[in-house]
């Protein structure tokens, strides 16, 4: 079980530079708790608490013995608490040069000590914690919300799912979370919204006030039908199961149903109302909860906070439980924690009134829209476009489609990406990987026949690195870094896995590396007109064509490289009979950004694959090629090293008639011919 703190005192700095001696005694730990406030009633370091839930047999202190003043006072008067309390004897073992080693263990939280039978006990400053936390600490922007009878719940839970919530995951030194809760216990509200503020000062920020502000129409005439109410908490104190991984950190299929209580409690005028009550959470109703099968993890939060508009001069404790879908609410143990002498004592002095809500965890945000299933019961007449943030959404009988953007947390690139076709959260998902100097709709001819024949899969397509601009300073992209991109775009739509992944060229290339670096994250791939390695003179013809782009004041791209390039691509009989095509690729490679293919093409100047293919053992695959492609060399080329995926080297190789090298693109129903019984 672990306890942590929201902030950290300067009593609990002084106390981390300090170093350890041991004391021996039975007892428990709420006595030595009481007796060291008795003892040091002036002194910041009286509010230590020394933290567990059980009878404890050897404890680890802070030692200075040469120290003047509270340090001294501290462990002269420790001495004198463990004589009168007759709790054994303590020795002086002198300055251990060593740190305890669990202090990196809780950046930031709380110092912890250890002692046999693996308890655990944090030693924490509740009064100075607190005011951290309300000054500048982790929080909480809780949303409860109400749509108006005429609002058509799948309008409100598309515009919440994919504008709202990820607007605001897309702003991660802000918020690390966002889950969406629905009410089980039949109250009203019906839904909240809980995200967890990394420092609650940030929502006073122009970063999210503007965000509030400048509202688009169709959020502006969503949540004008939907009664709202926000509350700002800020954190106090979290414990958690050993075995609790956050809901973010879940797939969908783990988290939701998770079970959230809510329950908050109002005050009393006591003046040390606040801390009695969180005293008692902490050292007896928390620790108490924890042993309810299915508990997952409890937090302390309170209010008012710190930033406006924020309840003022209402203090409230509220406290979240969060347990598994099949949990011991109601049970034995459940029942045990809200009758003791203590719990009694603190309702009847410290708190007036208490509320209790019930919920169930339904949707968990990612930092990218993804919810095509609300899209698709809509009219086309609820389409919607924005620029700031890019978010187009497609529906009635063309869609459902989504069209937005990612950026990737290593380097803040911005990927355009696609989704569309079957609307199921839980629909298999395939995803195509481009050419270089092509855009996602590349795909165009594929998808129209995909769709048709395989209504059951999920769509996902997405520009590649180098496609745009790319952040600066730019760097060489890699093999690497492109299936890295790929991690970032698959984990912002929260896709655990895909069913299949396709890759052309560049595309290729990358879909062979994603297999081999992330075989959990895909069951099957598709590799197109690519080589499992470079060479060195296929790495000076990129650099010619980037002199080629450059040329003119970078007009070079569109009016040289752009069509010598298709016509080195495309198959005689494309260019011959299929002028449409030919256009239409000529005007996409033509809009490649210009820096972004000097420095995306450096992915293919020096790779070689060959060697890591046999180590693609879970991951099926099969490799496709155009018939014309590079004349017919890349045939051979391709079927010289198809045989070395995999242990058995089992993969087959499908050569497609009359196509160069995008077969998809020159021949779609030649290359869907070729794939479809694979997929």
């Amino acid at each position: 079980m672990m306890a942590t703190r929201s902030g950290r005192s300067p009593s609990l700095r002084f106390l981390m530079r300090y170093r350890l001696y041991d004391v021996s005694y039975i007892t428990t730990t709420n006595t030595l708790t009481r007796r060291l406030s008795d003892l040091f009633p002036s002194h910041r370091i009286a509010s230590q608490r020394f933290q567990s839930t059980q009878s404890i047999t050897k404890h680890s202190f802070l030692s200075a013995p040469d120290l003047q003043g509270p340090q001294r006072e501290l462990t002269s008067g420790l001495s004198r608490l463990l004589h009168q309390e007759r709790l054994g004897h303590h020795q002086d073992v002198g300055l251990v040069k060593k740190q305890n080693p669990r202090i990196s263990s809780f950046t930031g939280t709380a110092y912890s000590f250890d002692f046999h039978r693996h308890h655990q006990v944090r030693c924490l400053s509740r009064t100075a914690a607190t005011m951290a936390a309300a000054k500048n600490g982790q929080g909480m922007l809780y949303v409860t919300m109400q749509p108006q009878e005429g609002l058509s719940l799948d309008q409100f839970h598309e515009w919440y799912n994919n504008e709202h919530g990820p607007t605001r995951l897309r702003i991660p030194q802000i918020f690390s979370n966002g889950l969406r809760y629905q009410a089980t216990d039949g109250k009203q509200p019906h839904f909240l919204a809980a995200y967890d503020v990394t420092d609650m000062a940030h929502l006073e920020t122009p970063t999210y006030l503007e965000l509030r502000a400048n509202r688009s129409p169709r959020e502006a005439e969503t949540i004008g039908q939907v009664k709202v109410d926000r509350f700002f908490y800020d954190l106090i104190w979290t414990q958690e199961a050993p075995s609790f991984k956050p809901a973010e950190q879940c797939t969908d299929a783990e988290a939701e149903g998770r079970v959230l209580v809510a329950v908050d409690v109002s005050l009393s005028n006591e003046p040390d109302a606040a801390d009695k009550v969180i005293q008692w959470y902490e050292e007896e109703h928390l620790p108490m909860l924890s042993k309810i099968p299915g508990w997952l993890r409890s937090r302390v939060l309170r209010t008012p906070s710190t930033i406006e508009g924020s309840n003022a001069g209402e203090t409230k404790i509220i406290t979240l439980h969060e347990y598994a879908p099949q949990n011991g609410l109601g049970g034995p143990e459940h029942k045990a924690s809200m009758d003791t002498p203590w719990r009694t004592e603190v309702f009847d002095k410290y708190i007036t009134t208490k509320g209790r809500r019930t919920y169930s965890l339904f949707y968990v945000f990612g930092s990218a829209p993804r919810d095509l299933e609300h899209l698709s019961r809509l009219p086309q007449s609820k389409a919607f476009s924005a620029v700031a943030p890019r978010l187009t959404t497609t529906a009635g009988s063309e869609g459902p489609i989504i069209s937005s953007y990612i950026t990737t947390p290593h380097d803040g690139l911005v990927i355009p990406y696609q989704l569309e076709g079957n609307p199921s959260p839980t629909a298999p998902v395939i995803a195509f990987s481009n050419s270089l100097l092509t855009s996602l709709h590349m795909w165009d001819p594929l998808v129209k026949l995909l769709k048709e024949a395989r209504p059951d899969l999920k769509i996902l397509r997405y520009d590649t690195r180098g496609r745009h601009s790319v952040p600066h300073p730019p760097q060489p992209a890699t093999l690497d870094l492109l299936a890295s991109d790929l991690v970032s775009l698959l984990d912002a739509l929260r896709i655990e896995k895909l069913q299949t992944l396709v890759g052309v060229s560049m595309g290729g290339a990358t879909t062979l590396n994603f297999a081999i670096k992330y075989p959990s994250r895909l069951s099957k791939f598709v590799a197109c007109d690519f080589n499992a390695a470079s060479s060195d003179a296929n790495t000076q013809a990129w650099k010619d064509r980037i002199a080629i782009a450059e040329s003119d004041d970078n007009t070079g791209l569109a009016q040289k490289l752009a069509p010598v390039t298709v016509e080195r691509w495309f198959h005689p009989y494309t260019v011959e009979n299929k002028q449409d095509t030919v256009k239409w690729m000529t005007e996409m490679v033509a809009g490649n950004d210009v820096e972004g293919f000097r420095y995306s093409c450096q992915a293919l100047w020096r790779y070689d694959l060959k060697e890591q293919m046999k180590n693609v053992k879970e991951v099926e695959g099969l490799f496709v090629v155009g018939d014309g492609d590079g004349k017919g060399a890349l045939v051979k080329a391709m079927d010289g090293f198809k045989g070395l995926l995999g242990e058995k080297g089992a993969a087959e190789l499908k050569v497609v008639k009359d196509a160069g090298h995008l077969p998809m693109c020159e021949s779609p129903e030649g290359f869907w011919e070729a794939v479809r019984d694979f997929i």
